[in-house]
């Protein structure tokens, strides 16, 4: 096969360090087993690494802490997990994989700044050097662009006399603030993760809190809220935001743990989906990936096993045709369809929060949308205690499973007959686990 030349904007460290180039990675991050699949097809061994330079394999549900919309969800067994580490760990074990290849050149320091070709087909980038001005172009069969939200391919496309690609766009108005704290000892391997969700039905802004174990016995903590919310934006207000919460239980664990970093904040911007297959005419030699082609709200976790299935999808057409017989649009169709499922999750429960701004032509997010939110209510208060339905919302959740199934009949009949558990009143946590944290059993924890 041949190679991949990568245009990379900030010189990467040999170490995992944060970048300029993704303010998001200062945030929570996680890779669902869906996309940890994927990655350990096309890299062997990369998980084997991640887990030994630090990262977690944190099970769905039994090493989870989940508050949802309609309570605590049962600590059920199950196949699906997620990878959790620091955005840069995760880079830094993946891009090494990459480079030991021996197929990928890295131009750090240079961005792309327009696209070569015409309308018809795309024949490489033009490049500059960020430290000299220094403009260059680099050929290419295929340019992927995957420079994220930020992408310029509009105006790109304009300058090559192509069409605007349309768009879809549900704006909730998400905001995040977060800080590390030192855990306790024996916090990071025998705690579970912890996720506060918001419920929507409040028509309230909605708030959220998030506590993930990474790497070098830390806890990673991550505040989030939607259009209206007060995230905190100084380090003095994050704990009260994190009491104020459905639950105090992360405010109760950071506590008394030790910020080893400032407060960082961020305002991610809208769900946004692009349609290049909606297009008549689609330039040959161009795919979008990642966020250049669909961003969701970074709360559900789907942003990365996403770029992972683009990435999968790439590589399942190269192996067929190679690159002589390989059709851009029919790759681009086929990348499109992977990023269905992640998009209409995010952006059907997002435009349930007040003060969403809904730009969006789907009909399942129009006209269709109070129906299908009835059913996803459904689901999922039956989820939180039927192990029968959350094994298969995990399923779909995780991005193994395709949504379409959650409409099959064996699952409806499931939705209907699964046994359902008492509904829980305090978060689910041992008494082992308790202890780790050095939190007091005998607290009560209620749901305000």
């Amino acid at each position: 096969m041949g190679r991949a030349t990568v245009i990379e904007r900030d010189f990467l460290a040999e170490t995992p360090r944060h970048r300029k180039g993704l303010p998001q990675g200062r945030h929570t991050h996680l890779l669902w087993s869906g996309g940890v699949r994927i990655l350990e097809t096309l890299l062997p061994g990369v998980t084997d690494k991640l887990l030994a330079a630090g990262a977690r394999k944190i099970s769905m549900y039994s090493d989870m802490i989940t508050l949802t919309s309609h309570g605590w969800q049962h600590r059920f067994p199950g196949d699906q997990f997620a990878v959790m580490c620091s955005r840069p760990l995760l880079d830094l074990v993946v891009r090494n994989e990459i480079l030991a290849t021996g197929r990928i050149d890295l131009k750090q320091g240079h961005e792309a700044i327009a696209l070569t070709g015409d309308a018809r087909r795309v024949t490489g980038v033009r490049v500059r050097t960020l430290d000299s001005g220094e403009r260059s172009a680099v050929e290419a069969d295929v340019v992927v662009d995957a420079t994220g939200r930020g992408s310029r391919l509009s105006s790109w496309m304009a300058e090559l006399g192509a069409p605007p690609v349309g768009q879809d766009l549900v704006d909730v108005g998400i905001q995040y603030a977060t800080r590390i704290f030192r855990a306790p000892p024996g916090a990071t391997t025998g705690f579970p993760a912890v996720n506060l969700l918001a419920d929507h039905r409040d028509r309230q802004p909605g708030c959220n809190g998030a506590l993930y174990p990474i790497e070098d016995g830390r806890w990673i903590v991550t505040l989030s809220g939607t259009r209206g919310a007060k995230v905190p934006a100084r380090e003095e207000d994050f704990l009260r935001f994190a009491e104020e919460l459905r639950s105090p239980l992360v405010a109760d664990l950071i506590r008394t743990a030790e910020p080893l970093t400032p407060l960082y904040s961020t305002h991610t911007g809208t769900d946004r989906r692009l349609y290049p297959e909606r297009m008549r005419h689609w330039p040959e030699g161009l795919l979008l990936f990642g966020d250049s082609l669909a961003a969701f709200n970074p709360i559900y976790g789907h942003g990365l096993t996403s770029a992972a299935r683009a990435a999968a999808t790439l590589d399942s057409q190269l192996q067929q045709g190679g690159l002589d017989e390989w059709s851009s649009r029919r790759a681009q169709q086929a990348i499109c369809e992977g990023v269905d499922d992640p998009w209409i999750m995010a952006a059907s429960r997002d435009i349930c929060y007040v003060d969403c701004r809904n730009f969006a032509t789907d009909v399942r997010l129009t006209s269709l949308a109070p129906a299908l939110q009835r059913f996803a209510e459904a689901i999922a208060a039956k989820a939180i205690r039927a192990a029968g339905v959350a094994e298969m919302v995990a399923n779909v959740a995780s991005l193994t499973t395709p949504q379409s199934e959650l409409g099959t009949s064996e699952f409806l009949s499931l939705l209907q007959r699964d046994r359902m558990l008492p509904e829980l009143t305090e978060p689910p946590l041992r008494a082992d686990e308790l202890a780790l944290a050095n939190l007091d059993p005998s607290a009560p924890r209620p749901l305000v």
